[in-house]
This record gives C-alpha cells, structure tokens and sequence, in this order.
C-alpha cells in the first residue's frame, strides 16, 4: 500500500486494483484528520497492517464511509470489524446488499435523503448523485481544497497505485481505456452512460462545479494535484453547456 500525506490532514492509500481481471483501474482509500481530532475515512481498499497503522497514528476514527452502490468490498470485513464505534456510512443500496452481514449502520445517502447531516459538514460537504448510475457521493474537503470521489472522475493511468507491483498499470490491448481521464472522449462517453437522470445530473455536476477545489482525489488512477476544476468541467460539460 502506497500511503503519502496529499495535503494538510489529508492522507491517501493506494493498491493495485483489476476491474474484470482486465483493467488495471488501481483502488484508493482516503482519510481526513478533522479539527476535532478525529478522523474521517472514504474506505475503498483492503484495511491492510500498514494503512491501519497509519490510520491509527492519526486519531480516533468516528467515520467510516462508502462513497457509492460499488465500493463496499471491505466496509464490513475490514473496516467496520476494525472500528465498530465509528459511524458507518453509505448509501442506501448499499444497505440493502449488505442486509445479511448485521452491519450497524449509523445512517446513509438516498433518493428520498439527499442531504444527511452526521456532524463533519463545516469541514466535508457531500453531493448524493441520484441520477448517476451508481449512486455516487462526491465529497469536498473545504480546508485543503480537495475533491474526493469514487467513479465520478477517473483519471488513467493508475500509475501511482501499481508503482509497488511487478504489474505495470499500462493495457497494451486496451490502450485507449489506459487513458481515461477527464478530457478525454470516452472519460465523456462514461459519464453519459452513467447518467441515468438528466436533469439530476445537471443538478449535482453544477453544485460540485461551484465548489471551491483544485485537487482531486479519485478511486481510480492518479490524484489530480493541479486544475482539478477544469477537469471536473471538462468531465461533464455536457451537463453543464
């Protein structure tokens, strides 16, 4: 696992990840040190000993969060056996899918509650995205600037999240999808697929395009260090023309 400190009380944990046994998409959790000591975390990727300690090294986790209807691999196995008594949070497909496990869930994100409160908000805004197919929550950092999603954004190649493995994050026979990021055509072709609800799409992308960020912290591929809101414009600007 790949740990570095991104910004001010904000740390990334990056891994390989293969989509299908086929794209080499990389994963990445993110967590945040809040000014109340405690700390925030979008879990996306194994809780392996090394990101573990490094999460324990920064206080008190009070939140663990699944960003969307997919990323919920190891918010029960991993994390959540790891922390119980910190707030788990997802949404609401994600509940449904995991009903089985007898998971505690604090709250979550739906078409009915767009805009749940659970107490980091000075600090995290969210955006539920109802008409994205997969119900994903963009978040922003206010302090560091920082947007953090799921599969809102990718930016490809997942360069970062395989630099420790003897697999490169390259795909010879698929080099076009090896580039998917922002300002790309298919990056456009995806998000459209994806938006299942015109008018809801218009809605959310325009709300996170009046945040105020530079960087952006995706799942998959390389953090977006510099004009990360020109690529969130180029990513949907057909929802915003």
């Amino acid at each position: 696992t790949i740990t570095p400190q991104v910004a001010t009380n904000v740390w990334t944990f990056s891994t390989p990840f293969t989509r299908l046994r086929l794209f080499r998409i990389g994963g990445r959790s993110t967590a945040i040190k809040l000014a109340s000591g405690d700390v925030w975390v979008l879990a996306s990727t194994p809780l392996t000993a090394e990101t573990k300690a490094t999460i324990d090294r920064l206080g008190p986790v009070k939140f663990v969060v699944g960003p969307d209807s997919v990323h919920h691999l190891f918010l029960g196995e991993f994390f959540h056996r790891a922390y119980p008594n910190a707030q788990l949070l997802t949404v609401e497909e994600v509940v449904e899918k995991k009903k089985d496990e007898n998971l505690n869930w604090h709250g979550y994100w739906s078409d009915s509650n767009r805009e749940p409160v659970f107490g980091f908000e000075d600090e995290i805004k969210s955006c539920y995205f109802s008409g994205f197919r997969n119900k994903d929550v963009a978040f922003l950092h206010a302090p560091s600037k920082t947007l953090i999603v799921a599969d809102l954004i990718f930016n490809l190649p997942a360069t970062e999240q395989y630099s420790s493995s003897r697999f490169g994050s390259g795909l010879p026979l698929l080099s076009r999808f090896s580039r998917l990021n922002p300002y790309t055509g298919l990056h456009h072709g995806l998000t459209k697929a994806l938006g299942v609800n015109i008018a809801a799409m218009r809605r959310d992308v325009k709300t996170v395009a009046s945040w105020d960020f530079n960087r952006i912290i995706p799942c998959h591929g390389d953090v977006i260090e510099v004009d990360g809101h020109k690529a969130w414009r180029a990513a949907y600007q057909m929802y915003l023309n």
